[in-house]
């Protein structure tokens, strides 16, 4: 299947698709039929079919932002981490991204459960 599916001959460079971005193991490029203003697909180079091919292996992620004050950068970046952190990583730097609340960094899952819109009353 992974010969002939699309997604893999674009990570593979074999299309005309513009990549927006490419290493070893992801490339980014925009959607053919975006439903926003921007729309970009990010994909591993390695075929996965779907979600269900997923495993947890050694290695978990993490995604997150920073709070204010502790954001570094006034610009809203989301933070990909594949763990383990590298050995040579300051443990104390670490701390950082540890979810904490409402300070400090929050993980992707519970920024967009806490901006989620509430469910109108008696639906």
């Amino acid at each position: 299947m992974a010969g002939s599916c699309l997604f893999c001959q674009i990570a593979r460079s074999a299309t005309s698709t513009r990549l927006l971005y490419a290493d070893e193991r992801v490339v980014a490029f925009p959607d053919i039929n975006p439903s926003a203003f921007r729309h970009y697909l990010v994909i591993p180079v390695e075929h996965v079919a779907t979600v269900n091919d997923l495993k947890r292996g050694v290695d978990d992620h993490q995604f997150g932002f920073h709070q204010p004050p502790f954001n570094s950068v006034d610009h809203l970046h989301l933070h990909c981490f594949a763990l383990p952190y590298i050995p040579s990583f300051n443990r104390w730097k670490h701390m950082k991204y540890i979810s904490l609340g409402s300070i400090g960094f929050i993980e992707a899952e519970k920024l967009l459960e806490r901006i989620k819109p509430l469910e109108p009353i008696g639906s």
